[in-house]
């Protein structure tokens, strides 16, 4: 049986961590309610109710966690209110988004080593930012397989 102080307890530590990490306050508490409930789903209100605190305060934190791709919106046909969400592959599907994210990043500190000149020290800690983005792309697709892999090997 489930202490609920306990799971209380745990999501303002993990919440803790989260933040650490660079996590928003409030989207690491609203996270860290989602990932311990057990069908992974809440509305607002819920979220609210159980971190004790302003529906407000929930919307910006559940708009953040959409934007970095940790939770999804859902909507049941013919209802008002929108359910939040985490994947059970949250992390997977979240680096699968990232790709894109890193092509840009990669394209940008290749710009910035043209821009400042590749003999300079700005443009050696772009070029090996740039490498280093480049080669993160190229291996995240096996990595990303040999997770798929031992996933179903489970």
């Amino acid at each position: 049986m489930r202490d609920e102080e306990q799971v209380r307890r745990y999501v303002e530590r993990l919440a803790l961590v989260l933040t650490q990490l660079g996590i928003q306050r409030m989207a690491a508490r609203v996270f860290a309610a989602l990932i311990v409930t057990d069908d992974s789903r809440l509305t607002a209100g819920e979220i609210a109710e159980k971190l004790q605190v302003s529906p407000a305060a929930v919307s910006g934190a559940v708009r953040y966690l959409e934007q970095v791709a940790l939770i999804e919106r859902e909507r049941e046909p013919g209802e008002r209110r929108d359910h939040y969400r985490v994947l059970d592959d949250m992390w997977f599907a979240s680096l699968r988004k990232r790709d894109r994210l890193m092509e840009m990043w990669r394209d940008a500190a290749e710009e910035g080593v043209d821009a400042v000149g590749a003999d300079t020290p700005a443009g050696k800690r772009l070029a090996e930012m740039r490498d280093f983005l480049a080669f993160v792309i190229k291996e995240l697709p096996t990595l990303l397989q040999r997770w798929e892999r031992e996933r179903v090997a489970r």
